[in-house]
């Protein structure tokens, strides 16, 4: 993978200001999170990514299952 310097963030700074990291994403597709001077994480803007290619409905779907799973007991509960 080639990492672009541009994109690139320690993750004490991501840490600290975590909105920076979302402004290099949205910029640049991605950020590159190093840990101890070494690429350990990547935020990808999956509007943006290649490496993530999901049609508007294929994101809602991956959502709202993430919803429900979390928040079933509730949606349960308010279904009787």
């Amino acid at each position: 993978m080639k990492i672009n310097t541009n994109e690139i963030i320690s993750i004490s700074a991501a840490n600290q200001n975590f909105s920076n990291v979302v402004k290099i994403a949205d910029k640049k597709g991605k950020a590159v999170i190093f840990r101890n001077n070494k690429p350990k994480y990547i935020l990808l803007n999956i509007d943006e990514s290649p490496i993530i290619e999901m049609t508007d409905d294929e994101k809602i779907d991956f959502v709202a299952t993430r919803i429900l799973k979390t928040h079933m007991k509730a949606f349960l509960e308010l279904a009787k």
